[in-house]
């Protein structure tokens, strides 16, 4: 006796797509962020920014005097160098500006550049007085002014300290007229 199953194709197994394909959750096109990305070099221009901090403090250190018993205003450079230096990582860390012509950046690259040229001066004056290891002593300590000087004069970090402007709410405003 014959059987009653007929035997159909393997492609006609397949039930035929829809007409109007869905598209899986998560699939499709990317949507693009409005939040801009820090760059790379932003947190090592950072860190350099507090290693330059804490070289000014240990300047400031080496300019105390315990039998004076308390600050001089020769301690007053180096502590608004290193509040400077903070203030500047800080900005560059976060991506901002500190108005609308001065960007994070610039404070860094200004507070990085000034104990630079300190840096520079005093290791010429003990290379023209003959100490050898305060030479080489303050030439190790030019390491963190320079590395934050160069980093925060990169592109990127610039851009991405500079002034951005405000998101709109996506409404345009209505001009009476």
């Amino acid at each position: 006796m014959p059987s009653t199953s007929t035997r159909r194709s393997p492609r006609r197994a397949v039930p035929a797509a829809p007409a109007t394909r869905l598209r899986p959750l998560g699939r499709g096109f990317p949507v693009p962020s409005t939040a801009p990305v820090r760059p790379l070099h932003a947190p090592f221009a950072a860190v350099f920014g507090l290693l330059v901090a804490v070289e000014d403090g240990y300047l400031g250190w080496l300019l105390w005097d315990d039998e004076d018993g308390g600050w001089g205003r020769y301690l007053l450079l180096p502590a608004v160098l290193g509040v400077g230096a903070l203030a500047g990582a800080a900005l560059v860390w976060r991506g901002r500006a500190v108005g609308r012509w001065v960007s994070g950046s610039t404070v860094l690259a200004v507070f990085c550049l000034l104990p630079l040229l300190g840096l520079l001066g005093l290791t010429g004056l003990f290379a023209l007085l003959g100490g050898g290891e305060a030479v080489w002593t303050s030439l190790l300590l030019l390491v963190g002014p320079l590395g934050g000087l160069v980093l925060a004069l990169q592109r990127p970090v610039r851009q991405w300290t500079r002034r951005r402007p405000a998101a709109s709410s996506g409404r345009r405003a209505r001009r009476s007229g």
